[in-house]
């Protein structure tokens, strides 16, 4: 059974292979330069020396770090687009793995040939959806470690690992996406149960799944925390810390907010039109940010979430092979 798999799936094998061997051509140069690149500005260092905490004061470091990492992104910020590729490769294992696994089997009527040689249909779904998900897994972890490597001197330099984007390519959400994919386009082949609108759904699926999740759910896994601070202070966030600024804003003597979406700092003299004259005397800097050492959480939150979601899947995948005739 495991032999007939392979002989089956060793050509998706393959060109996954090859597709993650051009990748990696890719991968490595460049990120060997961005990290040689992050290493020779001293980014590290430098953003070390500011420490993880929410509010520093505003010394020449923070704009001297602000200022490398400003350096660092004009020079490599078009890496940009290639992270949103590894963002959709996840959904393209659904589509081209996931849905054809049962739907090309009951289109073309193979499946009845394989149930009538002493396999059963849960032994034969086991075993298939056993190998296939077990190849996914690994080249998912392999991918994971690959673009988290490859992305860090970008997160590092940027505002943190929680924003959009950055958190979708690091850490371990990677691998439940790609699971999850798998086992939609499994479901979605074993509802339709042929290939092309089980592709089409597999896609649909999993983009509003996703956008669901990380936009509605994910800034909600914890209480977001705020903090205010009066712009003449001396006080600014720490671009170190790794917080997520969900929101920002200016909030009057009242804590009222007056100015959404702004922040304001000393007004020169004689200047009326400042907007720190518009929001009154008291007025102070407001922001809600969930806080950078979340990182691990809420990978593991929203981890959780996709596995389950994979499992439930494929549940309903096996019971709906039953009906198939």
């Amino acid at each position: 059974m495991i032999w007939l798999i392979w002989r089956q799936h060793r050509k998706q094998a393959l060109f996954t292979l090859a597709a993650l061997a051009a990748l990696a051509a890719v991968m490595v140069p460049t990120g060997l330069a961005m990290h040689a690149k992050y290493d020779s500005l001293g980014l590290g260092a430098c953003r070390a020396a500011l420490g993880s905490a929410s509010m520093i004061t505003q010394t020449e470091a923070v704009s001297r770090c602000e200022s490398l990492g400003h350096q660092l992104q004009q020079e490599y910020g078009g890496m940009v687009f290639i992270a949103v590729l590894f963002v959709v490769l996840p959904v393209l294992v659904g589509v081209f793995f996931g849905a054809p696994l049962v739907a090309r089997e009951v289109e073309q009527g193979t499946h009845r040939l394989v149930w009538t040689q002493g396999v059963t249909r849960l032994q034969w779904a086991l075993a298939k959806f056993g190998m296939v998900g077990a190849m996914t897994t690994v080249l998912s972890v392999g991918y994971a470690l690959g673009v988290s490597w490859w992305f860090q001197p970008l997160v590092s330099a940027s505002t943190g690992r929680l924003n959009y984007l950055s958190f979708d390519v690091q850490g371990i959400v990677p691998i439940a996406y790609t699971l999850f994919a798998l086992a939609l386009g499994v479901f979605a082949g074993t509802y339709w149960r042929k290939v092309l609108p089980a592709m089409g759904i597999a896609l649909v699926g999993f983009a509003a799944v996703r956008v669901a999740i990380e936009v509605l759910a994910r800034p909600r896994y914890l209480p977001a925390q705020s903090l205010t601070f009066a712009p003449t202070g001396g006080q600014t966030p720490n671009p170190a810390s790794g917080n997520w600024v969900m929101d920002v804003g200016v909030r009057n003597a009242a804590g009222e907010l007056v100015l959404p979406n702004a922040q304001i700092g000393p007004c020169p003299p004689g200047d009326g039109g400042c907007a720190a004259t518009e929001a009154g005397p008291g007025a102070v800097n407001w922001l809600q940010y969930q806080p950078g050492d979340r990182f691990w959480l809420f990978q593991g939150i929203e981890t959780g979430i996709f596995v389950l979601l994979a499992a439930a899947l494929v549940f309903f995948a096996l019971r709906r092979l039953r009906t198939v005739a």
